[in-house]
């Protein structure tokens, strides 16, 4: 059975980047993946790509020939590739069953709120047997100004509403938060959308008195759906990484994908030639798998420890670690290296004589 992931988000909040660090971290955790950039603008692709939209159609093709501007072109290339999906199925066949894939979606915020297009492509992958995640990606920026936050949270709960997938809201680049000035409050406030309603001095500071029943009503509405929460991410950082990848495989259902070397228990049915999801595995004790999240920086409080109130203490302790981790290497190696010369493989001519 193919698990991924729908990334989707605003220009500028990360989405390559978070495909290029999440194709290096399986490739050393030595998990399978596979990413599909399905934007048609992205001409300088930093992740290795199996499948790229720009084979089947280009945005800058598009509005030469038919004369549209950015936003229209890449409506229709969103709905021309639904036109033509069989394109899209071919090669997601020729990549196998137990498969892992990023789909890597245009920044226009539009596609995953209102056009149907990128919609009814996420339904056709579905119908192929995909166990699909959407994980967007909203810049940690924005939590530093009310507004901005609201309107996120507005964002992320479209997003939801409309793509109808399990989802993921994560906070990008939280590691570059500090710079945009002190929070109003706690990280966890944010992460967790606590009550909205200690932002309304703070709005109603920074925007005219007329717009305070607005703002109110959209306060509420977002707490009536109560539906929006965000992870964080920064994208360099390995154990933030891993968190996220946790929280992913939680909502596809991987989680409870067996090991390759699981054993199956005593008396069950020989199933080691089925596919991967198909398995029995030893190991899925769902209180285990839908349990709290644990791991080295797994609490928010951890992180606003990490990232806003000793982020330079922490990098410095971290740069001491690299070196130290460096010198092992170094050490390592010189000492392999002398072992070799010491005990040098027979020669040819030795393997002749005996």
């Amino acid at each position: 059975m193919p698990f991924g992931e729908v990334v989707c988000g605003s220009p500028g909040s990360g989405k390559s980047t978070y495909c290029y660090g999440k194709h290096q971290l399986f490739t050393a955790l030595g998990r399978p993946i596979s990413v599909v950039n399905l934007d048609p603008a992205n001409d300088s692709i930093a992740y290795p790509c199996v499948i790229d939209i720009s084979s089947l159609i280009t945005l800058k093709d598009v509005m030469e020939e038919h004369g549209l501007g950015p936003n229209g072109g890449m409506l229709y290339c969103m709905e021309y590739l639904e036109a033509n999906f069989d394109w899209l199925e071919e090669r997601l066949k020729e990549l196998g069953e137990d498969i892992y894939v990023l789909f890597d979606l245009p920044g226009q915020v539009e596609l995953s709120t209102n056009h149907d297009s990128v919609k009814r492509i996420v339904k056709k992958l579905t119908k192929l047997g995909f166990r699909l995640a959407a994980v967007h990606l909203c810049d940690a920026h924005y939590v530093t100004d009310a507004s901005k936050y609201i309107s996120v949270l507005l964002l992320s709960l479209r997003t939801m509403l409309h793509l109808e997938l399990p989802h993921i809201n994560v906070l990008s680049k939280v590691d570059l938060i500090s710079q945009y000035g002190d929070l109003d409050f706690n990280l966890d406030f944010y992460t967790e959308v606590q009550d909205l309603s200690y932002l309304e001095n703070t709005l109603s500071a920074s925007l005219s008195p007329r717009f305070a029943s607005l703002n109110m009503a959209m306060i509420s509405l977002i707490e009536d759906y109560s539906l929006v929460g965000f992870e964080t991410l920064a994208v360099e950082d390995k154990n933030s990484m891993i968190n996220l990848t946790r929280a992913i495989d939680r909502a596809t259902g991987y989680v409870f994908v067996p090991p390759s070397e699981s054993a199956a228990p005593p008396g069950t049915i020989d199933e080691t030639g089925a596919p991967a999801a198909s398995r029995p595995n030893t190991y899925a004790l769902f209180s285990t798998a839908v349990g709290p999240l644990k791991g080295d920086r797994s609490d928010v409080r951890d992180i606003q420890e990490r990232w806003i109130d000793a982020k330079e203490e922490w990098d410095t302790y971290e740069k001491v670690q690299w070196r130290k981790e460096g010198e092992l290497v170094r050490e390592e190696a010189a000492r392999a290296r002398t072992i070799r010369e010491r005990n040098p493989p027979p020669s040819s001519q030795d393997v002749d004589m005996d």
